[in-house]
């Protein structure tokens, strides 16, 4: 077997609400992180912790916390919203290789980035990375789906995926809104990109003009 048959080998399909699994799971470690507000430093992403103290496990934990009821509710929403819907079309166990791999990736790179620029004393949490990964698997498994921006604004999906992308583009060059990890949601939105090509052999671009 090549490494591309490998590499786009399918799962058995199944379906067993895996995203509510993890809705479940997020909901639990924020739970845990305000009876021990310890665990926060423990779980979530800092490069010295990483680095100096061995705590390789943070670019994966961090994506199950967050900093308070506003961040994992925006967040359990799009996994709600985009990720029952995903898990749907590819099946449970597709849709939990394709998070877990897309927020552990993004908490990689993000780590990368800060340790690149010497952003060192920064605890990076949230499920931000896979969330916007969802959106773009979203938009390019129903690319003529229509989204209701705050429930009353109609915008098809890959115009939504894009208008995001470009207002966190923005937002990190301008540094406006400090404190949100722009850059992880726009690596969250690349890795998805890049698993939609290898796993697939799937070009978004080309799946949302309809070629």
């Amino acid at each position: 077997m090549t490494l591309k048959n490998l590499l786009r080998k399918p799962f058995r399909y199944d379906f067993w609400n895996a995203a509510l699994v993890i809705i479940g799971i997020n909901l639990l470690v924020y739970l845990l992180t305000m009876l021990d507000p310890s665990l926060t430093r423990l779980l979530s992403l800092n490069p010295l912790y990483v680095t100096k103290g061995g705590m390789v496990w943070q670019v994966f934990t961090y994506q199950f916390v967050h900093a308070n009821v506003s961040h994992i509710l925006f967040n359990m929403l799009g996994i709600f919203f985009f990720g029952v819907a995903v898990e749907r079309r590819v099946g449970s166990s597709e849709f939990i290789l394709f998070y877990l791999l897309s927020g552990t990736l993004s908490g990689v790179l993000s780590l990368m980035v800060y340790l690149a620029s010497g952003v060192d004393y920064v605890f990076l949490m949230g499920a931000s990375g896979a969330v916007f990964s969802l959106l773009l698997a979203y938009a390019t498994l129903y690319p003529r789906s229509i989204v209701y921006l705050w429930g009353i604004v109609p915008i098809p999906a890959p115009i939504l995926v894009l208008g995001y992308a470009a207002l966190e583009f923005f937002n990190l060059v301008t540094g406006m809104n400090q404190g949100v990890a722009h850059s992880t949601h726009l690596l969250g939105l690349a890795v998805a990109w890049a698993y939609f090509l290898v796993r697939y052999g799937i070009n978004p671009a080309k799946a949302w003009s309809g070629r």
